[in-house]
């Protein structure tokens, strides 16, 4: 196989006319009725959905959980063998004479602001709070809840969650594009990822189900992602007096609150999908990267620097030794200690994989749309490593600081009291005396967690039609682009209105499954086709497209 050249042609079925010019109606009219019929469901009769989402949900979490847990620490380490492999590493996404079309500040800017951004600003002050009073090394009786042996515990499973596993994940979906797009010259879609497997199978149904399965886990998927986003706009905009009518007693977003901050976003977003990737969100990401290292500066200044720092290197250390244990442990009931930890690994190891599996198409595709040029080794080292570093000083350092206030009493539960997006914001609070000081740090969250939520949500639904299109991008798109703006918004809106958070999580579960086969498949795919094009070099047989070929493309 590796003396003949590879396909280097997958035709994609598009209409013609109307609407659905340029666009494939197989996947867009279906992805559009699935996301539409959960959602008026939900709607029309709230409390039988919830009770048959909720069931679904349970059972995936518990009967996939073994699933989910190997297959993600597969992706670590395809990635791994793609990076220190001398001939896989030198590979180019691209041509001989490709060069990166952004720079490496804009590049990593994009990448962490489509990635993770979003819900660093809600998890990195509570996640380590929550891993610090229980983890699975308290419910093994190793730690003491709430005790300072379990201080660098709380770090090493917040960690697991953001780290090196959740780019891993980005990476094998964006590699697999690139890869496929950049030397094959086929359509930046799903399908394409695949085709060292299924070949020109891929232009028929098969192709249309695996891309209508990237549509659906995306929307989904970025749906959680805005879900969290709202409650903590909500707050923010609330704390610097933008209306105390957006939030209830409680603490949560009222409906009024719900509708103005999707406007807010949805609006912003669809404006910069317009605009394009290289104007909208390359400076929105830029802005927010900015931002992002002010609010991180800030506190390595005046936050629990050396309890943070302290709590940066230990839990990496820890992280990295137990990392093997941590990415393929599967834990087993039977016991009371069984049980616990069983339910624990559910309801937040295996909740998260399922997230970042459902944000991995719009991620991996908006990260292949930005990484042409680059080597193979260059992408993983650039999409894994460096995001992982970032988050995990984010989680060190604004976690850290909560806790280390927790502790000594300065906050007197004023942190803990919060709810999970308004926690950064009381945090601030204690350690800024000035009132007005205060506000002005609140504000320039508030602006951060626009950017986040913006760049997010305006990087979705450019992929989402990139898909719908058949892997092309172009002016046509502009009413697709404002059509899947108002749609994501509106299925934000609808699942926070009629079941709050937990809506969209059991929705984003049970959307991510599927698309977890088709992840497994892309790894296949993608070492395989790696293989094979290192032979056909070896035995002077092309391995990519022509130049005068991708400029037809």
């Amino acid at each position: 196989m590796s003396k003949k050249p590879p396909l280097l042609h997958l035709p994609i079925p598009t209409h013609d006319k109307g609407f659905y010019n340029g666009f494939s109606r197989a996947v867009t009219m279906t992805s559009t009725m699935i996301i539409a019929i959960v959602v008026i469901w939900a709607v029309a009769y709230p409390e039988e959905a919830g009770r048959v989402l909720a069931a679904i949900n349970g059972y995936i979490l518990s009967s996939f959980a073994t699933w989910y847990i190997y297959v993600m620490g597969a992706f670590v380490v395809v990635c791994g063998i793609l990076a220190l492999w001398p001939a896989s590493g030198r590979l180019k996404l691209g041509l001989a004479g490709d060069k990166p079309e952004f720079s490496s500040f804009s590049w990593y800017s994009m990448m962490f602001g489509a990635g993770i951004g979003v819900g660093m600003l809600t998890w990195a002050v509570a996640e380590p709070s929550y891993n610090f009073n229980n983890n699975p090394d308290v419910l093994l009786g190793l730690a003491s809840s709430g005790g300072a042996d379990n201080i660098t515990n709380a770090f090493k499973w917040s960690f697991l969650h953001w780290g090196i596993s959740a780019w891993a994940t980005y990476a094998v979906a964006g590699l697999c594009l690139a890869y496929f797009t950049y030397r094959r010259g086929l359509p930046m879609t799903m399908r394409s990822s695949l085709v060292s497997l299924f070949g020109r199978h891929l232009s028929g149904p098969l192709g249309h189900a695996i891309d209508v399965f990237a549509v659906v886990a995306t929307v989904f998927g970025v749906a959680q992602a805005l879900g969290f986003g709202v409650n903590q706009l909500v707050d923010g905009l609330s704390r610097i007096g933008l209306g105390g009518y957006l939030t209830l007693a409680d603490g949560t977003p009222s409906a009024a609150g719900i509708i103005v901050a999707i406007v807010l976003i949805m609006g912003a977003s669809t404006l910069s999908a317009v605009s394009g990737v290289g104007r909208g969100i390359k400076w929105l990401s830029n802005i927010n990267m900015v931002l992002s290292f002010f609010v991180l500066a800030f506190l390595l200044v005046f936050g629990a620097t050396t309890f943070g720092l302290t709590s940066l290197f230990q839990g990496l250390w820890v992280y990295i030794l137990d990392l093997p244990a941590l990415l393929f442990t599967v834990y087993e009931g039977g016991t009371e200690t069984g049980d616990a930890l069983v339910g624990w690994q559910g309801g937040w190891t295996v909740f998260y994989w399922a997230w970042w599996i459902a944000f991995a198409p719009f991620v991996g595709l908006f990260l292949a749309r930005i990484s042409k040029g680059r080597t193979v080794r260059e992408f993983v080292i650039g999409v894994v490593a460096v995001p992982s570093l970032i988050a995990c000083v984010w989680f060190s350092l604004a976690g850290g600081t909560a806790m280390h206030l927790e502790m000594t009493g300065e906050a007197a539960g004023a942190i803990a009291g919060a709810t999970d997006g308004g926690k950064i914001f009381a945090m601030m609070d204690v350690l800024i005396p000035s009132a007005f000081l205060s506000w002005l740090m609140a504000a320039l969250i508030v602006v951060l967690l626009m950017t986040y939520l913006v760049t997010s949500a305006d990087s979705a639904v450019l992929v989402v039609n990139t898909i719908n299109a058949g892997g092309y991008e172009g002016p046509k798109a502009r009413p697709h682009i404002i059509f899947w703006g108002v749609a994501v918004g509106g299925v934000v809106a609808a699942l926070l209105l009629i079941g709050g958070i937990g809506a969209i999580q059991t929705a984003m579960v049970i959307g991510a499954l599927p698309f977890s086969v088709v992840m497994a498949l892309m790894c296949v795919s993608l070492l395989k086709a790696v293989f094979n094009d290192t032979r056909r070099m070896a035995n002077g047989v092309p391995s990519t497209v022509m130049p005068a070929e991708q400029a037809a493309e």
